[in-house]
């Protein structure tokens, strides 16, 4: 023993053994010479004290060795993991965010056969005991003596105890952890918290949250989950059979499953049946009419990937990460409802114009690669060991290296050894005629898998109402359960769609729609800081050739000639730093600065830096919204449901909203003006959208942009409309994967989405009255924006620029991988699409032709643009019906 100092510390421990020494002369003078009824007596008291010392102990924790109990608080306030439900602005449940499928239900919600069923079958004295059926335990105690087999003695109480504090998983303590003590602390535990809860709650409410917690088997958690699960009904309408079903299920969810064992679950049925025979709950009549009937299943089993708008799911978490850790919120376990700003019905006609025009896309990719590598570095040439490097980026092979982390041919053998798998694949839902999502199994191995999936097109479509900034439609991909990445939120250069920044900054120095620019060789001195040397900038009209001739503004933007872009960009004229404060004003978040660069370069006119699709189309809304910029809402409100049934909101949009004039009204209604001249001025870059929206011009103004990076590794289009704005990416899940012709333009692969996507909203006789709308006109002099365009040779996208963009074997060039495993295109077909307006590199349209008038649109309805006389048609855009 050490000796201790002398002091307080050493008064005390001595006054400790002092009283431990008298304490045990009185406890042995109770039994020393003392009759055989007094030492009887005494050990009986001895035993009754130990036991309440001991449940002291546990319940407080003594000396930290049995683990923390919950508190008095928590159990009249107990927490459950509850999942939230998300809504569509139009009231409709979309998905929903769970670690466990639970949603409670109150007690007259409830089949009362329900009830009974589990009285009678799992604790039959619950009504009369406080917590503990001591006679139960006693049984259990003989029936172990006599027959080595006890019966289970624990009640709905101590069962709710164990589901809803996990008692047995958590705040074992230090004694938890020998060998036999973590069962015995784990059982005193329940016995006091079944105590404590027999104080604080009735006999109803303690029923009826076992009946909301208990797991059931197949991820549903709780009696409303249950019932939707095995029988898709709701609680109040089970019938006695599945009632008993579901009781006999609390036994062991795996072997009286219904839908995986329906013969014991049949027989455990009719053990549940018999025990409300024997307590005067069911007529044994009853009992012999059903004991042979089988159970009638309707699954519906849901899981994570289950419910709609899924990427958008995801979206909404990620942008509302920060405000649930300041606010102790989880999506996942806290039972919220959120309401968002997507509408079901704009979902809906975004998902199936992704659809229906990216089964064309990939059926023309597929005619250009074919099963030949489709991944290729600047010069056309396929990039050596490209697959092996996607390989090395998935879950599987990390878990092989993991498995054989010193055998490579171990791992190799797994990577080429086939073995079922499920492939994505186009389909066509026989009712509706619709191109749906399918799936067939296959035997592949992983790195032809890999191969597989890297020649899929993937596309990204985003609807905003630039009034307001609402999110209307998000869809991220083609496919949820194969592609997780969002591609709405993936960083790609913007290509020509950028220009319209450009020409935002030159409204607000001042110029307008009809000022003008020439298109003419152009060479600048441009810093390297990656080379650390001055090189020569010479950027490029996409055909090679320049006009020689001043154009205005208004019909270089429509026709997307990128010298006059970066004329105007440069610091004679609007300067690149105004360029990019005027985008990031428009509300385009990302950085517009290569990282080590101190300036905006000259390729920043032509869309030379990453930006995401959705921020894009927010800030073309800002030009809809006549220079207003807010960011993105994509949730109205989010609510908790208390446990009596009324509401708290702890978010509100309203709360958290602004909104700043990025630019001018003046600058705005120009920009609108240049939006809508790319689909009627001839010559325009956006003309065949008019294929789409022809009939619905008449009632609202429609305007666009198309874009295409270096090689067509991004394909653009961004249409505007007064009251939505719709933004859609196409390309590969890596940069160096890309059409090599027209076919991978801007015009050709994301216009035909948009196009459609708002041929189907203005189609929706719901949705029409909300958009439909013109742009209200400021009073400008018409002679500033309507002016007559010149007759010069059309020169359009890309933005050609080696120097910012290049695209290298390394798999940082691109985006993360595909997330799924495979995918495969279905069966060929053609599907309807809009005739392709030459347009952009290579396309075989000389303005001579026609790029000296304005185009007029019929009032009937729309036009297709065809090839000039002795020029073919592609043939791959077959023409679309009227």
């Amino acid at each position: 023993m050490v000796r201790l100092k002398n002091g307080f510390w050493s008064r005390l421990w001595s006054n400790v053994c002092r009283w431990n020494y008298s304490f045990w002369q009185w406890y042995k003078s109770i039994y020393v010479g003392r009759p055989w009824y007094v030492k009887a007596v005494s050990g009986l008291c001895t035993m009754v004290v130990s036991v309440i010392l001991l449940l002291i102990a546990v319940d407080i924790n003594f000396l930290w060795l049995f683990g923390k109990s919950p508190s008095i608080n928590e159990i009249m306030h107990p927490k459950t993991n509850n999942a939230s439900y998300v809504y569509s602005a139009d009231g409709v449940l979309l998905c929903k965010y769970y670690d466990e499928n639970r949603t409670p239900v109150k007690y007259n919600q409830v089949n009362p056969l329900f009830f009974k069923a589990l009285v009678d079958t799992e604790d039959e004295r619950f009504y009369s005991h406080h917590g503990v059926d001591y006679t139960g335990m006693l049984a259990a105690v003989k029936d172990y003596v006599i027959h080595r087999h006890a019966r289970g003695a624990s009640t709905i109480t101590q069962q709710l105890v164990k589901n809803m504090f996990k008692v047995r998983s958590t705040n074992r303590g230090l004694l938890g952890h020998v060998p036999g003590f973590g069962i015995l602390i784990s059982k005193i535990k329940e016995w006091i918290l079944a105590t404590k809860v027999e104080l604080f709650y009735d006999k109803q409410d303690i029923i009826t949250m076992y009946a909301n917690t208990v797991d059931f088997g197949n991820n549903a958690f709780g009696i409303k989950t249950a019932a939707r699960t095995y029988y898709n009904t709701t609680p109040d309408s089970l019938t006695l059979d599945q009632c008993a079903v579901l009781v006999g299920l609390l036994k062991a969810t795996s072997s009286y499953n219904p839908r995986s064992n329906p013969e014991r679950s049949q027989w455990r049925r009719n053990v549940v049946l018999w025990n409300m025979v024997t307590h005067g709950d069911l007529l044994q009549a009853r009992y012999n009419e059903m004991k042979n009937e089988p159970t009638q299943l309707h699954i519906n089993i849901e899981t994570p990937n289950d419910g709609r708008a899924l990427y958008f799911r995801n979206a909404v978490h990620d942008e509302m990460q920060a405000w649930c850790e300041e606010n102790d919120v989880d999506f996942y376990t806290d039972g919220l409802k959120i309401y968002t700003t997507v509408d079901s019905r704009v979902q809906e006609h975004a998902e199936e114009a992704v659809m229906q025009q990216m089964y064309q896309v990939q059926h023309n990719f597929e005619r250009r690669w074919g099963s030949d590598p489709c991944w290729v570095d600047n010069k056309g040439d396929s990039i050596p060991g490209f697959p092996q490097q996607v390989l090395r980026t998935t879950d599987y092979y990390k878990q092989m290296v993991s498995r054989f982390p010193h055998n490579p041919d171990s791992v190799n053998h797994y990577m080429n050894t086939p073995h079922k798998m499920k492939l994505f694949m186009y389909d066509r839902d026989r009712r509706t005629g619709r191109i749906v999502a399918g799936y067939r199994e296959v035997n592949m191995s992983p790195i032809d898998s890999v191969r597989h999936m890297l020649h899929f097109m993937h596309c990204g479509l985003v609807a905003i109402e630039p009034r307001t900034g609402f999110v209307r439609a998000w869809v991220g991909d083609i496919d949820y359960t194969t592609w997780k990445y969002d591609k709405v939120k993936s960083m790609r250069q913007p290509g020509s769609t950028f220009k319209l920044f450009v020409y935002s900054a030159a409204m607000e120095s001042g110029m307008t729609p009809c000022s003008t620019e020439r298109d003419d060789y152009l060479s600048m001195n441009v810093f390297n800081e990656q080379k650390n040397q001055w090189e020569q900038y010479t950027p490029r009209n996409a055909n090679g050739d320049f006009s020689g001739q001043d154009m205005s503004l208004r019909q270089a933007f429509v026709q997307s000639i990128n010298v006059v872009a970066v004329r105007t960009g440069t610091d004679e004229r609007v300067g690149m730093e105004k360029v990019r404060k005027t985008a990031q004003a428009m509300g385009i978040k990302s950085p517009l600065v290569p990282m080590k660069a101190t300036e905006a370069k000259p390729s920043l006119c032509l869309g030379a830096m990453d930006v995401n699709l959705l921020e894009l189309t927010n800030a073309y809304g800002t030009v809809a919204n006549y220079g207003k910029e807010h960011d993105p809402v994509l949730v109205t409100k989010i609510v908790r449901v208390e446990p009596d049934g009324s509401e708290t909101v702890l978010y509100n949009y309203k709360d958290r909203q602004q909104e700043e004039q990025a630019i001018s009204p003046q600058s705005a209604f120009y920009m609108q003006q240049m939006l809508m001249a790319g689909i009627t001025d001839a010559g325009g870059t956006s003309n065949n959208l008019e294929s789409w929206v022809g009939p619905y011009m008449r009632s609202t103004d429609f305007g666009g942009k198309t874009g295409t990076s270096q090689n067509h590794s991004d394909a653009w289009f961004v249409g505007v409309t007064p009251n939505l704005v719709a933004g859609v990416w196409v390309g590969g899940e890596y940069r160096s994967i890309h059409f090599t012709s027209t076919q991978g333009q801007g015009g050709k692969t994301a216009m035909p989405i948009c196009g459609a996507f708002f041929e189907k909203v203005f189609q929706d006789s719901r949705l029409r009255p909300s958009y439909t709308g013109r742009f209200v006109s400021l009073g400008l002099p018409p002679s500033s924006y309507d002016c007559d365009p010149q007759p010069v040779v059309r020169n359009d996208e890309p933005a050609d620029e080696p120097a910012m963009q290049e695209v290298t074997d390394s798999l940082g060039a691109g985006e993360p991988g595909a997330e799924g495993d495979l995918g495969n295109l279905g069966a060929e077909g053609t599907q309807q699409q809009a005739p392709a307006a030459a347009e952009e590199p290579g396309a075989e349209n000389p303005a001579g032709n026609n790029g000296g008038h304005k185009r007029h649109n019929n009032a009937g309805g729309g036009s297709n643009a065809t090839p000039p006389a002795g020029q073919p048609s592609t043939g791959n855009e077959p023409q679309r019906k009227k």
